[in-house]
């Protein structure tokens, strides 16, 4: 049972220490919009959009205003497009990208997220030609987010998709070089990739997903360094953890009691809370700023994993007791850009790029939002992924890879993006060749542990 009470305990969360909805996220199926002609594709996917998703933007700013609770975006997440567009005798990817961005405009939501693939064993054809189109899509729309998982715990690692999409970050990159390469900052590389996730880049409806669900992912850096703050200063790390675990019960209390009544109004089943420690730029509002309570001088200092897989389980512990559904992501996001201490960490070289990979093994995701010099190499890129999505499959856990090449930026400059995307130094990546191990093409096999049917 929901406890109102609880809504009036997170007053002061949300006045003092950024408690936040970070959105609620239609997942609407696709599936039937499938059609030999790409022209009545497109008006079956805006159609179904503006019918499922028109009053999702006015619902969600009452239900704000009613609980006093800023809910900061409304997304909508849809099937991969691979599968979409592929039945087409002319499949035109951009046309159907394009379509998407202008029902998300009319419609009033932040992103859309689906303009995806699935890749982890091979190409179909409908693959190869969404993955081509990416720089093409992402440079010529506003709300689009796209994702490509290359690599599972049950099938390995796709290497000739690892290559193929260091190239198209690449690409995506210097399509959007007058902006910084903010395409790049719209296009995730997966491991394991959940298909329920609400958060961006990364977000889409899984084929095993309902019609539509509403999807909430829940937020709260500030309210967990507060709580840890609270207790007494020699308090021994199995009491922080409890206290972790507690106001994560509340934190995931209050989306869900939101999230199940704006379901309920929208008049659509309720889909999954993903309670993620996801932060902003704003100060006060940081997982690097948990580690500082937690007693480390920063983030970066010998300790940070061990502290981020802490806070991480105990988040998850704490969430999962106040749902049934929890899903998505769930645990702790450490996105360099869009986190005011992980910022300055960075930018005073206490976190280096092998730190943030190590910390990637216990975190919710991967290396999120890292900008590096634009003349970084395709091969270079390749090996970055290759290592993250060995990470999560050998670990059975979703990894990701959201790296932004910046052109005619170099270490010691600095990229700002604005918004929850935030600022970021330009990180050194190690110049030591991968180009033979990345260019042998063919799949990483899975490990052992995939038999276990």
């Amino acid at each position: 049972m929901i406890n109102e009470n609880y809504i009036l305990e997170t007053i002061n969360m949300i006045r003092l220490y950024n408690l936040d909805i970070r959105t609620v996220t239609l997942a609407l199926s696709l599936r039937d919009c499938i059609d030999s002609n790409i022209d009545v594709v497109c008006e079956n996917i805006y159609n179904k959009i503006i019918k499922y998703a028109k009053n999702l933007v006015e619902y969600a700013d009452e239900f704000e205003n009613e609980y006093s609770i800023p809910i900061v975006n409304k997304r909508i997440a849809v099937t991969p497009i691979s599968l979409i567009g592929e039945s087409c005798k002319n499949p035109d990817y951009v046309k159907i990208a394009k379509t998407l961005d202008r029902a998300a405009k009319d419609v009033g939501v932040n992103f859309i997220g689906g303009f995806s693939a699935l890749v982890e064993k091979g190409f179909t054809k409908g693959d190869k030609l969404l993955i081509e189109s990416i720089p093409e899509a992402l440079s010529q729309t506003e709300r689009i987010c796209s994702s490509v998982n290359v690599a599972s715990s049950k099938a390995g690692i796709n290497m000739d998709a690892v290559l193929k999409m260091a190239d198209i970050i690449k690409k995506t990159a210097e399509y959007t070089k007058d902006k910084d390469g903010i395409g790049a900052a719209k296009l995730v590389v997966f491991c394991n990739t959940p298909g329920d996730n609400p958060f961006m880049a990364g977000a889409f409806c899984g084929v095993g997903e309902p019609e539509c669900a509403l999807n909430v992912g829940v937020s709260g850096p500030g309210v967990v360094r507060a709580a840890i703050e609270s207790l007494e200063g020699n308090a021994d790390l199995s009491t922080l953890a409890n206290k972790i675990k507690q106001i994560a019960y509340k934190i995931t209390t209050t989306g869900e009691l939101v999230g199940r009544k704006l379901a309920k109004k929208l008049d659509i089943p309720f889909g999954v809370i993903d309670l993620s420690l996801a932060p902003t730029p704003a100060q006060g509002d940081s997982v690097a700023g948990i580690f500082q309570a937690m007693g480390l001088e920063h983030a970066g200092a010998h300790g940070t994993t061990a502290a981020l897989a802490m806070l991480n389980d105990a988040v998850k512990k704490g969430g999962i007791m106040a749902s049934s559904h929890v899903g998505g992501l769930s645990g702790a996001f450490i996105p360099v850009s869009e986190d005011a201490g992980m910022i300055e960490a960075a930018s005073k070289k206490y976190l280096t790029f092998d730190k943030l990979e190590a910390m990637t093994s216990v975190c919710s995701v991967g290396l999120d939002m890292i900008a590096i010099p634009g003349d970084t190499s395709v091969d270079t890129i390749a090996g970055i992924i290759a290592d993250e999505m060995a990470i999560g499959m050998i670990n059975k856990k979703t990894t990701a890879v959201r790296i932004i090449p910046v052109s005619g930026k170099n270490i010691g400059d600095e990229v700002v993006y604005g918004g929850l995307l935030g600022k970021a130094p330009i990180m050194s990546v190690n110049h030591l060749s991968s180009s033979k191990f990345v260019r042998r093409g063919g799949r990483i096999p899975a490990p052992i542990h995939s038999l276990n049917n």
